[in-house]
């Protein structure tokens, strides 16, 4: 998930930074982020938003925050909740519009031009940010407000807010001297700049290679779809033959079914050098600095700056978790390499089993021990049908109706736009779902929002959520079928949207998905486990052709097949969670060369053969640009909650609304009000265990 937070938009400015001095006033007239939005539920006027507007808007925007920030600064009142700390939350509104609009599109259709404004407003933004965290005179006020919390009447979210605010200051250097803000200042704007590098340079190199099949001979084991799904895109890029790409519906498949080898090793390799050119330097300067920042805050290491915020607390809590499921997963994962290798040796494979091989046999394998695969389950999964079916279920558990609107604009003829309302009618949001790749795209699936919820002069101002995927793509002949991972994927995403849509509160910096890092995980993962539920696939799993549906057989199939490799795939999320690990608990600065740290740090996690110059760590986006540095862990300790939760639901029936009823008033509509523990126990009416997860990963018997 990508989401943009906004926790004080002066403070929270999700490390972005600078741009050119123009005069932002001459340009209101025509420029539509500087004016009203007179769109369906004031959304973005994508039609009319234009490159050239940005920079204009983001000086404003800064313009306009300064002021408002002099304001409160400069109060003459006595410093109180309302004066300062909410005056805070409510400030920088053109600049948090811009901002949303600006990087969401950049994730998801990005030009050339797009990367240039990003790489020049980035230091200006940081800049900002710094000045808001550093201003003594500001610092004084909030401190005063926090220093007097005891005696000032303050409900449950009032005073969550106050601490947030109060700890945003001192987490971003309000405490230092002069001399160590100058050096927070260099470090911050310099972590800002390389993030977005990494980050561009990844989406660059990956819309770099291509594999163009001239010879209808090494299409072999490839199906019908995505043969001709390749011949589409070869025919899109001038190419003759086939062409297959680094995005996921044409990689993936690659890997698993074509039976030459070679060419599974030349794709296989481009992918897992993604970044390699451009990021291997970055990485260790990325590193060093985040520990240099969390040092000069008085921290160990950065690790332990991040996890104080966090469910974890603390390195030994987040150690404990991955410890125990490496323990319980390892065994497994032996007799998952251990069943593959001796299936590829019995079909004549007598060489090494290496990773451009695990896909390819550990498919056949999984076809032949419970005879179902990718290709049998997509003509249930016609995309059209499937978002119907999770539409279904969040009416059934939430009462929600989601109604298209082609009246909302959009920034791509791909995306679809609806409007969501209650079961009486009443709005909820707008939600956008844009499904396919694009070279302007940056790979995988994220929940985003344009607009967070909050309350204003008692009045809710509702969210603007957008759901952004990578899936199979129709083709001439077929339309969009989506793998069974496909679609536990986009539940996992509309999971992330439905704690974004249900959002209630005040403020909007604690509402729907701002919360502790390692909670997000929780509505998104909790969904997941609809996937293999017969009466959820009854709902909508109908072949795309005779429209029969899919049948308890089949069902019986996936389900028996859902902890196939489970074993594997836990230690391969393990090994992302240790790397991250190993580079945010470094007391010195990283002077070898990240190949020989990942070596180390995945070593005990490494299950096939290590392939020099290939390497994790320069793709790694969710750790060095998205927000999960030293917080990869928290899929898992988020596995751990969602496995806990829906045991409950299986308890009192998998659509019990009196159960769903208290996941979204416990869960999904207080997002960051309370702490999560208390929140979740709440629900729960217990503390969460890991055994509901050990059981269903089958590492331990019921």
């Amino acid at each position: 998930m990508k989401t943009i937070n906004y926790i004080l938009i002066a403070m929270a400015i999700l490390v972005t930074n600078s741009c050119k001095n123009t005069d932002s006033k001459s340009n209101t007239a025509d420029n539509p982020l500087l004016g009203e939005w007179n769109t369906p539920h004031q959304t973005p006027p994508f039609d009319k938003i234009k490159n050239e507007h940005y920079l204009p808007a983001f000086d404003e925007g800064i313009r306009q925050s300064r002021e408002e920030i002099d304001k409160i600064t400069n109060n003459s009142d006595i410093p109180d909740f309302e004066n300062t700390i909410e005056a805070l939350e409510r400030s920088g509104e053109l600049l948090t519009k811009t901002e949303g609009i600006f990087f969401n599109v950049l994730g998801a259709e990005a030009n050339s031009e797009m990367q240039e404004i990003a790489l020049q407003i980035q230091p200006k933004l940081t800049a900002f940010s710094n000045d808001i965290s550093l201003n003594e005179k500001l610092f004084e006020r909030v401190k005063t407000v926090y220093d007097n919390r005891e005696n000032i009447d303050l409900n449950a979210e009032q005073k969550m807010l106050l601490e947030k605010t109060y700890k945003s200051f001192t987490r971003k250097g309000a405490n230092l001297n002069a001399d160590d803000r100058n050096e927070y200042r260099r470090i911050t704007e310099e972590l800002g700049t390389l993030s977005l590098k990494y980050r561009q340079n990844v989406l660059a190199e990956t819309n770099a290679y291509t594999l163009n099949i001239t010879d209808k001979n090494d299409l072999a084991g490839l199906p019908e779809n995505i043969i001709e799904e390749a011949a589409e895109t070869a025919k899109s890029k001038k190419h003759e033959g086939w062409t297959f790409t680094l995005q996921a519906p044409s990689y993936a498949p690659f890997l698993k079914y074509a039976e030459n080898r070679s060419l599974r090793e030349q794709i296989w390799k481009a992918y897992n050098r993604r970044g390699i050119n451009g990021n291997r330097e970055i990485v260790k300067q990325i590193a060093n600095l985040r520990m240099k920042m969390a040092n000069l805050l008085g921290y160990k290491t950065y690790v332990d700056y991040v996890l104080e915020e966090r469910m974890a607390e603390n390195p030994e809590n987040v150690t404990k978790l991955l410890n125990q499921l490496f323990e319980a997963a390892k065994p497994a994962a032996n007799k998952d390499i251990s069943a593959v290798v001796d299936y590829a040796k019995s079909k004549g494979f007598n060489e090494q089993l290496m990773p451009w091989d695990w896909s390819f046999y550990s498919e056949k394998l999984k076809a032949e021990k419970y005879d179902v695969s990718d290709e049998l389950l997509r003509p249930y999964f016609k995309l059209e049908n499937v978002i119907s079916g999770i539409f279904k279920l969040a009416d059934t558990l939430y009462g929600l109706q989601f109604v298209e609107n082609k009246e909302i604009p959009v920034f791509h003829s791909d995306v679809k736009t609806y409007e969501v309302n209650d079961e009486n009618g009443e709005f909820i949001a707008v939600l956008y779902l844009d499904f396919f790749p694009r070279e302007t795209k940056e790979n995988g699936a994220w929940m985003t929002s344009y607009r967070d919820m909050q309350t204003v002069n008692e009045k809710e101002i509702r969210p603007v959520i957008s759901v952004t995927c990578n899936f199979t793509k129709p083709t001439e002949t077929k339309p969009a079928l989506l793998t069974f991972n496909e679609v536990e994927t986009f539940l996992h995403e509309f999971g992330h949207a439905l704690h974004g849509m249900l959002a209630k509160g005040t403020y909007k910096s604690l509402t729907g998905t701002n919360v502790m890092w390692d909670f997000v995980e929780l509505p998104s993962q909790f969904m997941e486990n609809y996937c293999v539920e017969k009466k959820f696939l009854d709902l909508f799993a109908k072949h795309y052709e005779t429209g029969e549906l899919i049948s308890q057989q089949l069902i019986d199939k996936l389900i028996a097949a859902k902890n196939y490799n489970e074993g594997y795939a836990t230690l391969r999320q393990l090994s992302f969670g240790m790397l991250d690990m190993t580079y945010h608990s470094i007391t010195s600065e990283i002077t070898d060369d990240i190949e020989q740290i990942e070596k180390q740090s995945m070593e005990k996690t490494q299950l096939l053969p290590r392939i020099d110059s290939c390497l994790t760590s320069t793709a790694l986006s969710h750790i060095f640009s998205g927000g999960y540095a030293a917080g990869y862990y928290s899929y898992k300790w988020a596995e751990a909650l969602d496995a806990d939760a829906f045991s409950l639901f299986k308890e009192n029936g998998i659509f019990d609304k009196e159960t769903a009823t208290s996941f979204r008033q416990n869960i999904l509509e207080k997002g960051g009000a309370e702490h999560p523990s208390i929140l979740y126990k709440r629900f729960r009416k217990k503390e969460p265990t890991i055994d509901a997860l050990l059981i269903r990963c089958g590492f331990v018997k019921h």
